[in-house]
C-alpha cells in the first residue's frame, strides 16, 4: 500500500464531508491530512507542523475514552489548548485497532451532530481506509506473515522450518538462545475473533521488541506471542518487553490489560532444540497464570512440580480430583476455605508458620489450630512424609488443571 493511496482517500472523504480531516496512528503520529480546511485551530496547526499529537492534547482526547471506543466519539472544545470541538473515528479491522480519523468542527459550529450524521454515508471508505492501514502495518506485510508462519512452525518442531529459521540473518550465529512465551493472564485479546487476536498479539510483540537487540524475532498466535531471545542471565530486558507489551496490547485491543506473563525456557545452542525450548516456555507461562506467587517473569526451572504435571499430559487434572484420598477428605470438610490455603502456603514456605500467619493476617495460634483440624480430618500429620507429598502435589495438580490452553 502506497502512502499516496491513503492521502488520496483521506482527501476524497474530506471533500464529500465538507470538514477537514487528519489521520494518525496509535502512537499519535500524523499519517495524512486533508487540505480543505477553512479554519484550522491551534491544535491542528501544531499537529500538522510537528507530525505528532502534543502530550496535553493527547491526554484530553484519551480522557474521553477514544482508546476503548468502537464508534465515533465527540471531543468537546478546550479553549485552554486552543482546540475546537472534533469527532474521533476509531479505525478497527476485526477488532484490531489501527489508528484514528479526526474531523475538526468549524469555528462557530456548536454541535458535532452534523458531522456524526454525515459520517454514516462514509462508512465504506472509512472501512477501506482502516484496511489500508492494516496492510501498511509491518506485522501484516506478506513477507512478515510468511516469516511468522515459518517461525511458529519451527517452534512446533517442523524440521524444514527449523532449518530455514536457523539460516535467517537475525538468528544465524546469534546463539545461545532462549524462547519466551508472552501470555495475557486476564483474558483473551480480540475476544471471540481468532484472526483479530492473532493480529493483536503479533503487533504487540513486534512493537514491544522494537529496539531490543536481544529480541531476535517474534510471532503471534490466537492466545499468546512467542519471542526468540539471545540467552542471557539478566532479566532487565525481559522486564522492559513485558511493560511495553502490556501497553501495546491495551492500545490495540481497546481494553485494560492487568497482567502479562513472560515464560522463559532454558538456554539452548542447537536450532533443533527450538521446539523443546518453546514447550518449556509455555509451561512456565501457564504455571504462572494459575499460581501468581511465581510472578510475571518466570524461568521454567522455577516452576517446580508443574513441569512434572505438564509432562504427564491431560491426566493431571483428573488425578487432582479423583486420586488423592487425603485431598478429597479435606475438600469435603473445608467448606469455608480455611484449611487448604493455610496448608498450601505452609508447603510453599517450607513450613514457616510465622511467614504464613503474616501473609494471611492471622495469629500463629490460628495456624496451629487449623493444622490440628487437618490432622484430625485425615488422621495423619500433613507436614510429614508421604502425606505432605500427596497433598502438595494434589493442590498443584488442581491448579494446573485450570491453566490457560495455549
Amino acid at each position: 500500500m502506497l502512502q499516496q493511496d491513503v492521502e488520496r482517500l483521506v482527501e476524497q472523504v474530506a471533500l464529500r464531508l465538507g470538514w477537514g480531516l487528519s489521520l494518525e496512528d496509535l502512537d499519535g503520529l500524523l499519517l495524512a491530512y486533508s487540505s480543505n480546511q477553512s479554519h484550522a485551530d491551534r491544535v491542528r496547526v501544531n499537529f500538522l507542523l510537528s507530525k505528532r499529537v502534543a502530550a496535553d492534547v493527547s491526554a484530553w482526547q484519551l480522557s474521553h475514552g477514544i482508546a476503548t471506543a468502537v464508534r465515533p466519539v465527540a471531543i468537546p472544545a478546550n479553549p485552554e489548548l486552543g482546540m475546537l470541538g472534533r469527532v474521533c473515528v476509531p479505525l478497527t479491522v476485526r477488532g484490531f485497532r489501527v489508528g484514528y480519523l479526526w474531523v475538526q468542527q468549524e469555528q462557530g459550529e456548536e454541535s458535532p451532530a452534523a458531522i456524526l450524521r454525515a459520517l454514516h454515508s462514509e462508512q465504506g471508505d472509512i472501512a477501506a481506509l482502516a484496511a489500508m492501514l492494516l496492510e501498511s502495518n509491518t506485522v501484516e506485510s506478506g513477507f512478515r506473515r510468511s516469516r511468522e508462519r515459518e517461525f511458529l512452525a519451527a517452534c512446533m518442531g517442523d524440521a524444514n522450518a527449523i532449518s530455514a529459521v536457523a539460516g535467517w540473518r537475525e538468528v544465524q550465529g546469534k546463539g545461545p538462545w532462549h524462547v519466551v512465551t508472552v501470555l495475557q493472564a486476564d483474558g483473551l485479546a480480540g475476544g471471540e475473533d481468532p484472526a483479530a487476536a492473532r493480529l493483536i498479539h503479533s503487533s504487540a510483540a513486534l512493537q514491544a521488541t522494537v529496539g531490543v537487540d536481544a529480541a531476535l524475532f517474534s510471532g503471534g498466535t490466537e492466545t499468546h506471542s512467542v519471542v526468540l531471545f539471545r540467552a542471557s542471565p539478566g532479566r532487565a530486558v525481559h522486564a522492559q518487553v513485558l511493560v511495553h507489551y502490556q501497553l501495546e496490547l491495551a492500545k490495540r485491543s481497546g481494553r485494560p490489560v492487568h497482567r502479562i506473563i513472560l515464560g522463559l525456557s532454558e538456554g539452548f545452542e542447537r536450532p533443533r532444540e527450538l521446539a523443546e525450548a518453546y514447550a518449556e516456555s509455555k509451561v512456565a507461562a501457564q504455571a504462572a497464570a494459575v499460581d501468581s506467587q511465581l510472578g510475571e517473569l518466570v524461568d521454567c526451572r522455577s516452576t517446580g512440580v508443574y513441569q512434572v504435571l505438564a509432562s504427564a499430559g491431560g491426566g493431571a487434572g483428573a488425578w487432582a480430583e479423583a486420586s488423592s484420598t487425603y485431598y478429597r477428605l479435606l475438600l469435603d470438610h473445608d467448606r469455608a476455605g480455611e484449611l487448604l490455603p493455610v496448608l498450601e502456603l505452609l508447603y510453599d514456605n517450607d513450613g514457616a508458620v510465622q511467614d504464613v500467619a503474616t501473609a494471611l493476617h492471622l495469629h500463629r495460634s490460628s495456624i496451629y489450630n487449623r493444622l490440628a483440624r487437618v490432622r484430625k480430618i485425615i488422621g495423619v500429620d500433613p507436614l510429614k512424609g508421604a502425606a505432605r507429598l500427596e497433598l502438595h502435589s494434589a493442590m498443584k495438580a488442581r491448579r494446573w488443571a485450570g491453566r490457560p490452553r495455549i
